[in-house]
């Protein structure tokens, strides 16, 4: 088993994806992992591959559940408290995504409520388990600052997601605030945003767990960063806004 070195993040969205590989580099450095996803099966697998590497706690749901943020609040309790949140659990929206004009406003209604109000809810209701000088990552997308075609809806949610990471870092300084994104990958939600085509050529989410690790575990300021442009040491090479 990796050495233990007593910090433990909550990570949303784990059973697949970014988030299942984040908890498997987590899990290489010593991190103490509590995970969260709504597929039950996908996630007791995940739970069993890391338990070999570190202590993994899981608990499946929907965050979008209050009942669901209070239970994970509850683990984070019996976790003497928590390091690291990171908002990774989200949705793309109507597949294939469709031009604003014709998209329905009832499903944009939930694409806000996963991408926006599930990540500020989680964080209001742990809090209070937050060590001192924990981060905070949101996982957000070039989507959000890029007016791509059909991407309207879920960039439009992120937008929102990085505003309101921009002023809960200022309200908050003594807690670390990242909004990261990790770029294309080879994800499940990748292919339902382009059904029938060939991603194959998208980078793997493990070739980004470099970038939240810098994030995680350095010394870098609040603020909006692209994982593939932060170097492993924390050395910033591309400007990042506070």
């Amino acid at each position: 088993m990796t050495t233990n070195n007593g910090r433990t993040a909550l990570i949303t969205g784990a059973s697949r994806g970014l988030g299942l590989a984040l908890a498997r580099g987590l899990a290489t450095r010593g991190w103490n992992l509590i995970l969260t996803a709504r597929d039950a099966e996908r996630l007791r697998g995940v739970r069993d591959e890391l338990a070999t590497i570190t202590h993994v706690a899981a608990l499946a749901g929907d965050v979008i559940d209050p009942t669901h943020r209070e239970a994970l609040a509850v683990l984070a309790r019996g976790h003497a408290g928590l390091d690291a949140i990171i908002n990774n659990a989200g949705t793309l929206g109507p597949s294939p995504q469709p031009p604003l004009l014709e998209y329905p406003l009832e499903a944009l209604v939930e694409v806000f409520l996963a991408n926006v109000l599930a990540p500020l809810a989680v964080i209001q209701e742990l809090r209070h388990e937050l060590k001192p000088h924990a981060r905070i990552i949101n996982v957000t997308s070039d989507a959000a600052v890029n007016a791509y075609p059909r991407w309207g809806g879920y960039g439009a949610s992120k937008a929102a997601l990085e505003q309101l990471s921009a002023v809960l870092a200022v309200e908050n300084p003594d807690i670390r605030v990242y909004w990261v994104d990790p770029g294309d990958m080879r994800t499940d939600m990748h292919q339902a945003a382009y059904p029938g085509e060939d991603i194959s050529d998208r980078p793997l989410p493990e070739t980004k767990v470099p970038g939240f690790v810098t994030v995680l575990e350095g010394d870098l300021p609040s603020g909006r960063y692209v994982a593939s442009e932060i170097a492993p040491a924390g050395i910033v090479t591309a400007s990042v806004a506070a």
